[in-house]
């Protein structure tokens, strides 16, 4: 009987493979990826999953003010008497869009000859909210601006120029009694209540989740990017540059990150753009100090005064050969990073000097309700508030996982063969 001999290269794991299986044994950090994963799914569907698709989930009802979870409320949708451009699918999803009818809530209606009146909601009981006239074909079809609108008593019908076609439309009053009660009348759900200015609370929470991660990814990308160039080369060439990067590096970590980092908003101005600048510029010591220390450890190893023997240049021999060596605990810090990052930018739109209205973001949207803390509506800074911690506690996981995955000591379960 013949045994067929396995190759070294089936046997033999590659680590990925190695530290893929070690993390898939850590349950919390499956959890924290898996928590992470969802994260990233909002943030991509984006505007496509909300409940208002406006831009920035900016669409404010003043007279629903802060409502409970679970409210809903009917509304009317009038025809906007104007071109609303064409949105594609991709420019939704990134920026939303805007909708061709003017949304008002409504308390009650009725219909009268060629006019519908509307008894606008208050939340007040009796209601009492103030009545307003809106003439039929003008909330079914958008009007040509300056046209009249025809009434014509006898056959029960009215005429007017829609916009965008030149030929006049005649349409009856039953027509469009039937229309607007079929189309146009919606009742909207507010699963999460509204803010104080009656925009939908969950629709800002799921937008509030792309500006998180994208702070995180972009502030992350830019301190590893940094981090990665100075500490390689005060690692490899030592001597005084070793000391001239350090001493900026020392400097740098004196500074109270919050501090430095209010500094360089202010210099910068406000806005997401300078957040991504600011948190990235002040995230890059300890990965510096980090590679700074590994290579250190590795530069003088066989394979490295191999490279010089064979004439590599020193970049080559940076970062082709001794940076994939340090790449795993470099995974870890970005990890950690990332969840500071997210932290850094709740806390500076919070101070206001982040992300500025109406853009959504869970440190303004935890600044703008904090005074209901202490009131029947905490809900509305806790939400938000838990939603950071959430985040933050999956990357934290997901770190932890990741480097006892990468922890070369670590010993797999299997059992030693007998010898």
């Amino acid at each position: 009987m013949f045994f067929k001999k396995k190759s070294i290269a089936t046997e033999s794991e590659s680590l990925t493979r190695i530290t893929w299986k070690r993390f898939k044994k850590n349950k919390l950090a499956l959890f924290g990826l898996f928590i992470i994963a969802v994260a990233c799914t909002i943030s991509i569907l984006g505007y496509l999953i909300t409940p208002d698709s406006t831009p920035y989930a900016n669409d404010q009802k003043p007279e629903l003010h802060i409502k409970q979870p679970g409210f809903s409320v009917n509304m009317i949708l009038v025809k906007r008497n104007q071109d609303i451009e064409t949105t594609g699918f991709l420019k939704q999803m990134l920026f939303g869009k805007e909708d061709v009818y003017a949304s008002y809530t409504m308390f009650s209606h009725r219909f009268a000859g060629p006019y519908i009146y509307v008894e606008e909601y208050t939340g007040n009981t009796p209601n009492h909210g103030s009545e307003t006239i809106y003439n039929l074909a003008d909330v079914v079809y958008a009007i040509t601006p300056g046209t009249k609108i025809e009434y014509d008593s006898l056959k029960q019908s009215l005429s007017f120029y829609e916009l965008g076609n030149s030929s006049k439309v005649e349409k009856t009053v039953v027509e469009l009694q039937q229309s607007i009660l079929k189309e146009n009348m919606v009742t909207k759900h507010y699963v999460l209540g509204t803010d104080i200015l009656g925009r939908d609370l969950l629709s800002r929470l799921l937008i509030g989740t792309r500006v998180s991660l994208s702070v995180g990814l972009i502030s992350v990308f830019i301190s590893i990017f940094i981090g990665i160039l100075l500490g390689s080369i005060a690692g490899y060439f030592r001597g005084y540059v070793d000391a001239s990067i350090m001493w900026f590096l020392n400097v740098v970590w004196s500074i109270p990150t919050i501090l430095l980092v209010i500094a360089i908003t202010l210099v910068l101005g406000k806005g997401i753009t300078q957040v991504f600048i600011a948190v990235g510029l002040t995230m890059w010591v300890d990965v510096a100090r980090l590679v700074r220390g590994q290579i250190l450890s590795i530069r003088e190893k066989e394979f490295v005064e191999a490279g010089r023997a064979l004439g590599y240049s020193n970049g080559r021999i940076i970062f082709r050969h001794i940076l994939p060596n340090v790449m795993g605990p470099v995974v870890v810090a970005a990890a950690a990073n990332f969840a500071s990052a997210i932290l850094t930018e709740a806390g500076l739109s919070f101070l206001g000097l982040g992300t500025q209205p109406p853009m959504p973001s869970w440190g303004e949207m935890t600044n703008a309700h904090h005074g209901y803390i202490l009131m029947d509506k905490a809900y509305l800074a806790f939400i938000p508030g838990m939603a950071i911690m959430i985040l933050v506690l999956a990357f934290m996981l997901v770190g932890n996982g990741l480097r006892d995955a990468m922890d070369t000591r670590a010993v797999d379960d299997k059992p030693l063969a007998n010898v």
